[in-house]
């Protein structure tokens, strides 16, 4: 399963990119995240964050790992759990009227959880929905 929302903000890529490349914001904008928390590293590739989050009312922790990190212009990270593999993609582009910002979750399903997840699409799009929400209001925040 694979969401992805645009949002435009009027603020400049370098503090877009900065605020968006601590993943521990998650808990500014994404609905469902109750904590993130660094574990390990320094925000760069390797970099480990612990994220608790609620979906459908069950709280579940999932260990992201920084995968890619190219400055100003893309942040990819890895969350993997006994029931699921979710990979975060941030992308960062430069417009006239400030900067876009591109983000892409793809879940990978593990086990039973399989035969269930295509019945969480609604609910999957109303969270894609509201971290597009969050994210347009965190961003201009800054």
């Amino acid at each position: 399963m694979k969401l992805q929302k645009t949002v435009i903000v009027d603020k400049p890529l370098d503090a877009v990119f900065g605020y968006l490349s601590d993943f521990t914001t998650t808990t500014d904008w994404d609905p469902g995240t109750v904590t993130t928390v660094r574990r390990h590293g320094n925000g760069g590739v390797g970099t480990t964050y612990l994220n608790t989050s609620t979906f459908l009312g069950r709280t579940t922790q999932l260990t992201y790992v920084v995968e890619e990190l190219v400055d100003q212009k893309l942040i990819q990270l890895r969350g993997e759990n006994k029931t699921v593999i979710a990979v975060d993609t941030l992308t960062f582009r430069p417009v006239a009227s400030g900067t876009e910002v591109t983000y892409a979750a793809e879940f990978t399903f593990k086990g039973p959880s399989r035969l269930v997840a295509p019945l969480l699409k609604p609910a999957f799009e109303r969270l894609g929905n509201e971290a597009e929400a969050g994210l347009r209001k965190a961003l201009n925040r800054l």
